[in-house]
C-alpha cells in the first residue's frame, strides 16, 4: 500500500474536523434543549448532565496526541466522567484525574457549566487535529490499539452516539428535537 498524498492526508485532516465540529454542533443543541428537570431527572440511570460531560471529557481525552499529553478539565469533579459511576482501571484513573483533587461528590454539573466546557472542547479541535499524525499506526492510547485516523472517527462516533442518545430523550419527553449538521468547520 503506497503512503496518501499530502493532499490525501489534508482531505482527511479536513473531514475529520468538520465532522467533529458538526456531531458537537448536535450535542451542544441538545444540551440546550434539555428542560431544566430533564437534565437531572433520575429517571435515567445515567442522568443528562452526566451523560454530556462525559461526552466532552471523552471528545477532549481523545483529541489529545497521548494519554500523557491529557490534563483534564480545570472544573472536572473527580471520576464524574464515568456515566454510571463505576471507576475503571485505578492505573489508567490516575491519568484521568486531576492530580491531588479528593473524590467529590458528583454534584451535577449545570447546563451552562458543560456548555463552556463544550466551547472549549470545540474551539480545540483545528488545533489539536492539526497536531495529529493522522497516519500513524497506533491511537497514542494503550487500550485502543487501532490507527490515529481510526481512533479519531471513533470519538466522533462516541459523540454521536451519546448524542443521540439525550436527543431520544429530549423528543420522548418534551417532543423537542434537534437539527441535523452535515458538516460544519465551525458550526457554532
Amino acid at each position: 500500500m503506497s503512503t496518501p498524498s499530502p493532499d490525501a492526508a489534508e482531505i482527511l485532516r479536513s473531514a475529520i474536523k468538520g465532522q467533529y465540529h458538526a456531531a458537537l454542533a448536535m450535542l451542544r443543541q441538545a444540551i440546550e434543549r434539555c428542560p431544566d428537570d430533564l437534565w437531572v431527572s433520575a429517571a435515567y440511570p445515567n442522568r443528562s448532565w452526566r451523560m454530556a460531560y462525559h461526552t466532552i471529557y471523552y471528545t477532549h481525552l481523545y483529541l489529545n496526541p497521548t494519554l500523557e499529553n491529557f490534563r483534564p478539565w480545570e472544573h472536572h469533579q473527580t471520576r464524574i466522567q464515568h456515566m454510571d459511576g463505576i471507576p475503571g482501571d485505578p492505573d489508567l484513573e490516575e491519568f484521568l484525574e486531576l492530580p491531588h483533587r479528593p473524590p467529590q461528590s458528583g454534584k451535577p454539573y449545570s447546563k451552562a457549566e458543560v456548555l463552556t466546557y463544550w466551547r472549549l472542547c470545540d474551539a480545540m479541535v483545528d488545533r489539536m487535529v492539526d497536531a495529529l499524525d493522522l497516519l500513524g499506526a497506533g491511537s497514542g492510547f494503550p487500550w485502543a490499539k487501532v490507527p490515529k485516523a481510526e481512533h479519531q472517527m471513533m470519538n466522533i462516533r462516541h459523540i454521536q452516539h451519546h448524542t443521540a442518545q439525550l436527543a431520544d430523550r429530549l423528543r420522548s419527553t418534551t417532543n423537542l428535537g434537534i437539527e441535523w449538521v452535515r458538516s460544519a468547520r465551525a458550526a457554532n
